[in-house]
């Protein structure tokens, strides 16, 4: 049985503003994804077809759906340095390409959320996690410096 998405009050379409800066804050020099569809050839079609994509996006968040197309990576393996030689696998590190329509969608609620958090002043100083501009250096030197407090 599939169940209904919840909708509350907050629950606000995608406005085109939004897509477009999430789709804008993908790096265009990146490689062509899983779909075959370059970084910046996406930015392109949004100016394009502004009302069209948006309307994509907001299809998926009211069907509470996520495109099956768009959750398929291919998996790269690549040597970990000084082990090109190896056939081991735990010799290579993965890199997962990601078909990009699906990072954006991906990437929009997690804005909306970050966006509702921080006007609402609801996160503390010591949250790193999920937090821009704050990293796992930041959360470690935080550490040391609690441990030489006490």
């Amino acid at each position: 049985m599939i169940e209904e998405p919840i909708y509350t009050s907050d629950d606000a379409e995608f406005s085109q503003g939004e897509i477009k800066q999430t789709i804008e804050s993908f790096n265009r020099k990146k490689a062509p994804e899983m779909d075959g569809i370059a970084s910046d050839m996406f930015p392109r079609a949004f100016n394009k077809f502004p009302r069209l994509v948006t309307a994509i996006y907001n299809q998926c968040l009211k069907g509470g759906s996520f495109p099956r197309r768009w959750k398929t990576a291919k998996i790269i393996p690549i040597a970990k340095l000084g082990q090109e030689n190896s056939n081991e696998t735990s010799k290579y590190r993965q890199i997962s390409l990601l078909n990009i329509g699906g990072k954006v969608l991906e990437k929009l609620p997690i804005n909306k959320i970050n966006h509702h958090m921080y006007m609402n002043e609801l996160l503390i100083d010591s949250e790193y996690g999920f937090t821009p501009q704050k990293s796992t250096t930041d959360a470690a030197m935080e550490a040391e410096n609690a441990k030489n407090r006490n």
